[in-house]
This record gives C-alpha cells, structure tokens and sequence, in this order.
C-alpha cells in the first residue's frame, strides 16, 4: 500500500503511521523471547525491516529541522529491533552484517539536523552493541574503519551545532533536560582493545584543546568538543543518580579535571563561553566518585559561586552538582556531614532562594525543581546545624509555598518543598522541642488556605506535615491549637479523595495518640468508627482502617471501646468470609496480637477469647487454627514482628482457655510459630535518618495522587515497649506455666515440638537462667 500510494501525501501519512506502529508490535513481540513463528519467517520479517531502513521519500521525510517526520521515527523503531536481535538473538540472526552495513551507511549520510536526533541515537546504539560482541568486533578494526567512524560518524554527532546554541539561550529547560539524558554519551562506539580505541580519541582530543589554547575567544567550541569526547570515552557505567562508577582504566579523569577543566570554573564570568562554564560542571557532576572528598569539598567555594551567575542553565547546573554530591554515598554512609557544608550553607540557600524567587508568578517560580531539590538537600545533610537559619528558611518556604499554591504546576518542586518543610520540623524539634511553636504559628495560615481553597495536590502533604508536628509535642493532652480542626477532619467529603486517605489517616491515629481523652469527651467516636467502617470494606485502603483500629484500641479505654467491639469483629468477620485477600489477613492477625498485648497487659489474656465467642461460641479456637496459627510469621516489621512475638507468649502462657481443650490442641503449635518468630532473621535498626539522604524521585517515582513525606515519617508506637527481650519473656512465661501445670505442658512440649525448635527453645531458657522446664 506505501508503494502504491507513493506519490499520495495524504494516504502515506496513514499508512506510515501503521508501519511505525507494526513495526513497535514487532519489537513488543520479540522483546522477551524470539517466538517460533518470527524464527521461521525471520528473512520475510527483516526483509522487510531493511527495506524500510533505506527507503526514501520526500512525502515522509520531515521539512522541520527540528521535528522528526514519520521516516526518520521508523527507521529509529527498526534499529531498536536490530539492536534487539544483536543482543538477543546475535546467533540466529545470520544478516546481523548486511545490517551493520547498512546502519553504518545511514550514519554518515544522515545530516546533523535536530530531526535526526533519534535516529542517529539509535543507529549508533546500533553499531555499539555490535561492535561489543566478539564476532563482529573485527569489523570494526579494518583498514581506516576507526578513522572514519571517529571523522564521519563521533566527531560530527559530538560538535556543538548551532541548533544547540539556540536552545541553550531559547529553552535553556530543555537544553538542560536532554543534556542530562545523556544521549550524547552514546556516540563513542565503545572497542576491544580499548586501548586503541582511547589513543586514537585522545589524539582527537589533544588536537581540539590545542586548537582552543591557540585562540580560545575564537575556538570556545574546540575544549566543548574535547570535554565531551573525554567524558564519553571515560565513562564505562554511569546513571544520572550515583554518576559514573566505572571509567575506563587508560584515561585519569581526575588529572585532566585538574589540568583542563578547573580552569574553567576558576575563571571569571564573562572570561569563558557559558556553555564551557556547563562543561566544567557537567564533568565534576559526571566523574564525582573518581574524586576524593577533599577536591569535592574544595570545589564548594566554586559552586556556590555558581549559583549566583546569572546564566540559567549555569546557576542549574551548579545547584544539580552541588545536590548529586551532597547525596554521595562510600560504603553506604552519607559522604558529607554537617560541618563539612557548614561555612557553604548561608551563601547556598541565599542563592538558592534569591533564583527561585525571580519567577514572576507561581508557574515560573516553581519550574526549576533543581534549585528546590538542592535545598532540601542542604537542610537534609545540614540536619540540627541548620537551626540558626531555621527562621529565614521556613520564611522562605511558606512564602513560596503561598505562591505555589495558587497554581501548582510542578509536583517534582512542589515534593521538594513539602519535604524540605518537613526535615526542618524534624531537625529544629529534636533539637529544641519548644521549637513547634514557632512553625505552627507560620505554617497554620498558608495550610489553611490550602485546605479552604481546596488544592487536592497539597492537602495530602499538609495532614503529613500536621501529623509530625502533632506528633512532636511533647505534653500528653491534644493542644488547643488541634482542638478545632478534629470535626472538619472527620467530614466523609474529605474522605472521598484517595490521596487524601494515607495521610488523613495518620492524622487521625495521631489524633488518638495525643487526645483520646478529647474525642471521647466530643462524642468523635462514632464519626471516627464511621471512617474505619468505610476504610476496611475497601481492598486498597483497609491497611489504613486497620492503623485507625490499632490506634483506638492502643488509646481509648477498653471499657468505652466494648460497645462497639462485637460490630467491628463482625464486621472484619464478615470482609473475612467475603472478600479476603494476603494483605487484609495480615492485619486482621496483627489486629488480633496487637489487641492481647494491649488489653489487660497484666491480666489472664482471656479478653479476646471472650470477645469472639460472644459472636459465636468457640469461634476464636477456629481464627486460631485457621488464621492466628499461618499468618502470624508473615507480619513484617520490627516493632510489628516483637509484637506478634509477644502477644502470641502471652496467648499461650496466661490464657486459661488455651490450657482447655479444644484449644490445647493447638498449644505446641503456637509455640512453634513463636520460636520460629524469633528465629527469623532480625530485622536491624538503623540510622532512623537514613532513608532522608535517599529522598530521589528519580529512583522512587512521583505518585500523583499521593506520594509520602520521607521527612515527616510516622512514629512508631511500641505496646510492648515495656518487653526488651522477647526471647527472655517466652523463657519466663514458659517457667511460670510449667509450675502451674508440670507434667502437662512439658509432656506437650516433648512429643508435639519439632527438633529444631526445641534446641532454639533450649538456648532461650539458659540464656535467660530458667534451665530446663521438664
């Protein structure tokens, strides 16, 4: 039909669009395995792939230099099949060389307009991958092949066109986004012996900067050149968020950073080109591991200079290198610390702010997420150093955030400055409790305004950030300050948005920590019950009525919970029987173990039998044996899995009915899980700042409809907080039961434990000096 309709511009727009399209569902197909059917008819299939590799006509090439028309978008899709069958299929594929011609060929006659961007990155893509197997490599080491890979296909693809001139002063936004990309790293055709492959570049490499020394007004473009060749050929495995970690061995980047490229940032404005001022920052931001932390550290003098130039993707990138450096990780420790930033931190933030602050209305003041993201940065390394700034950055913050809030444009800004909110909190307030005063008193009017104005992409941060600063006060009684705003939380409106659920949420639980005393004096306990009733019907968000039933019962007195206890079991019963998932088990089991440890800490442990009996008589022996005794080990967590641990000893050694039969049936086997419980692998309490360094929405993704605060994380409430040693408590436990019923229990113990269990139940009773129970 393209043949056909060759001369028919309308009718090809279609049927190149179908082919385009064909020839994706082609890769599609193929991409995780090469089907029989594509194996037996592979000369028809890339029969025709070749055809349209070489296939011209004016009708379908673009006339945009800018613009990639549907030829040039097919012939890219095609050399992603080929690369694909190079890398997959190299030994079924016998025209792999008529394609490594044929691609070869493209390259030099392909012209250097923007149009043919994609379609240079992938016919290069191409020739690297085949390039790097052992087969084909000689084809590449023939007679002038690596002269004239270098002169017609690197070299041209590496020189600064003057349509990259323009988008560095047009659309310095863009500019930056797809010089981060990385394509361009692409264009070196990585050989074996590499070796030969980095003498014959760095020949090229020496040339340019000679040319540039010679008349560096004139020859800017020539180090440009130089610099990026060098960072191609040096750079083995990179990613935009740890940079390059792998270089190649002939090439020191540290020295020609020192010999060609300090230079660069040393100098003064106006005294180099701003694209060599970019240069000189791409590479510190590109070789940062190859540097030790004392260059580093000397270089945020320069840096910080740098963001008070006046060239947008200079200042940008400044504050990129500044924050990838300050994220460097050696042997999985944050590199830099407080006092190895702190002379930098005012002249940072101060330039920082003073860029953000030029955008004339919300949508301009919030579009470089680069400047916020170094911000937050600081502050996250600067941790309880940053108080004597506190005041002027939360200043700043709500002052932006006030701005954005009109019109939120840009969620990556938006994230950083919740975040970065939400680490001064953190920091200030472990440092200065009293502190919370202070950031109530600015943040409560912009957060109102938010809440009032309804803007759906901020109110899930402002229930995080009220929770941690709910969380943070130190008194026991719910502060005045929180008082008025229980019942407006509690409206089912609010409740409606699904962003709005995690963090609603926790507000709540944190509500309950603080005043259960008030919500039960307000009569906020039904609404409250009402929420929870709506949470766990619901399969996405029943973790979270769960959390809000875990908080009620760790808060509220049994007594005034017992009314409504026999309505919540049966409804969890009910969702149990009806619509049961893994996820929904776990926390109706951990709901269970979290109620035994709670109520009657010091009692008989009876409570929960009698309250699922009064729904039907033994009824809790069969959620023993059906539910408690399989899904208790699957509880993740530290503080979660010592809670199970615990509830389950106490099940088991204070509970007369579990001593009864039926339930003595399954004794030794609840023994069983809690041995196995705590003979899993403990889960190690780290650094409780650690996961601030890793806040990287690169890495994490951004969820429109909700994404967690790692600044403003949850406390974590321990209601066995008063058992150090699991281990030592079943040890305890076990003596007091076996006193009371000796022959019994240690005969049980003796035929219904498995060995493995009993040698851990062995170690457990010498360590904690019981000896032996039989």
């Amino acid at each position: 039909m393209i043949e056909s309709n060759a001369n028919n511009g309308e009718a090809l727009k279609v049927l190149a669009q179908t082919m385009l399209l064909l020839v994706k569902i082609f890769y599609s197909l193929n991409c995780q395995d090469l089907p029989v059917f594509f194996e037996d008819h592979m000369s028809e299939f890339m029969g025709l792939l070749h055809k349209y590799l070489t296939y011209t006509n004016p009708l379908l090439e673009s006339d945009d230099e800018d613009e990639a028309g549907p030829l040039e978008k097919i012939k890219a899709s095609i050399c992603e099949s080929v690369e694909l069958y190079a890398q997959r299929y190299e030994e079924d594929f016998p025209m792999l060389p008529k394609f490594v011609e044929t691609v070869w060929s493209l390259l030099t006659v392909t012209n250097l307009d923007p149009k043919n961007d994609l379609l240079v990155s992938k016919a290069i893509s191409v020739i690297t991958t085949i390039a790097k197997l052992q087969r084909h490599r000689n084809l590449f080491l023939v007679g002038d092949t690596l002269k004239n890979m270098c002169e017609k296909i690197i070299l041209p693809n590496m020189s600064l066109r003057t349509s990259d001139e323009e988008l560095f002063e047009d659309d310095p936004n863009e500019f930056i986004r797809r010089d981060l990309e990385g394509s361009d790293n692409d264009t070196v055709v990585v050989l074996h012996p590499i070796s030969e492959i980095t003498s014959t570049m760095s020949n090229y490499i020496s040339h340019y900067l000679q040319n540039y020394n010679a008349n560096p007004t004139a020859n800017w473009k020539d180090k440009d050149t130089a610099v990026y060749l060098l960072i191609s050929i040096a750079s083995k495995n990179a990613s935009t968020q740890h940079g390059v970690t792998k270089t190649n061995d002939f090439i020191n980047v540290v020295e020609f950073f020192a010999n060609n490229v300090l230079k660069d940032l040393q100098a003064p404005f106006g005294s180099v080109h701003p694209i060599l001022k970019v240069d000189a920052l791409k590479y510190l931001y590109t070789f940062r591991n190859q540097m030790n932390k004392n260059d580093l550290v000397n270089c945020f003098p320069l840096l910080v200079t740098h963001l008070g130039s006046d060239n947008y993707v200079v200042y940008t990138y400044a504050s990129i290198c500044l924050e990838r450096i300050l994220f460097m990780k050696k042997e999985r420790a944050i590199l830099f610390n407080a006092k190895d930033i702190q002379p930098y931190v005012e002249g940072i933030l101060t330039n920082l702010f003073k860029l953000i602050e030029q955008g004339a209305t919300p949508e301009k003041l919030a579009e470089n997420d680069h400047l916020m993201k170094a911000v937050m940065r600081v502050i996250l390394i600067s941790r309880e150093e940053i108080v004597p700034y506190v005041s002027v950055v939360l200043n700043k913050l709500t002052n932006i955030l006030s701005v954005i809030s009109r019109n939120p444009s840009n969620p990556r800004f938006n994230h950083y400055v919740f975040e970065s909110v939400g680490a001064l909190i953190r920091f200030t307030c472990s440092a200065n409790p009293a502190a919370i005063g202070d950031f109530e008193s600015l943040l409560f009017t912009p957060f109102q305004g938010i809440l009032q104005q309804d803007v759906t992409e901020f109110t899930p941060y402002v229930f995080q950030l009220l929770s941690q600063m709910l969380e943070t006060h130190q008194e026991s009684e719910l502060p005045a300050s929180y008082q008025s705003m229980l019942t407006p939380l509690l409206q089912p409106t609010l409740w409606e948005q699904q962003g709005n659920i995690p963090a609603l949420s926790r507000l709540i639980q944190s509500y309950l920590n603080k005043g259960a005393k008030f919500i039960v004096e307000q009569n906020q306990l039904t609404p409250i019950l009402g929420i929870f009733q709506k949470l766990i019907a619901s399969k996405l968000n029943d973790t979270h009525g769960f959390d809000i039933l875990n908080a009620l019962v760790r808060n509220v007195p049994i007594a005034t919970l017992n009314p409504y206890l026999k309505a919540v079991i049966t409804l969890l019963l009910t969702r149990l029987q009806s619509s049961r998932t893994p996820k929904f088990t776990k926390g109706f089991v951990y709901f269970i173990c979290s109620y035994i440890v709670v109520v009657d800490p010091q009692g008989s442990a009876n409570s929960i039998f009698e309250l699922f009996d009064s729904i039907q008589p033994g009824l809790f022996f069969e959620i023993v044996k059906s539910f408690v005794v399989p899904e208790t080990q699957t509880i993740h967590g530290l503080v979660e899995r010592k809670v199970a641990a615990v509830a389950m000893i106490r099940l088991l050694t204070q509970s007369t009915a579990m001593l009864k039969d039926p339930y003595f049936s399954q004794w030794t086997i609840v023994l069983d899980v809690i041995i196995q419980i705590l003979q899993s692998p403990q889960e190690v309490a780290g650094d409780e700042n650690e996961e601030l360094y890793a806040i990287d929405l690169e890495e994490t993704g951004y969820q429109a409809s909700f994404s967690r605060l790692a600044t403003s994380k949850q406390m974590t409430y321990d209601p066995a907080s008063h058992i150090q040693d699991p281990k030592a408590y079943l040890s305890q436990c076990l003596a007091t039961v076996c006193q009371a019923n000796p022959n019994r229990i240690s005969t049980a113990i003796q035929q219904g434990l498995p060995k493995d269990s009993m040698s851990a139940l062995s170690s457990y009773l010498q360590s904690a000096g019981v000896g032996t129970l039989m």
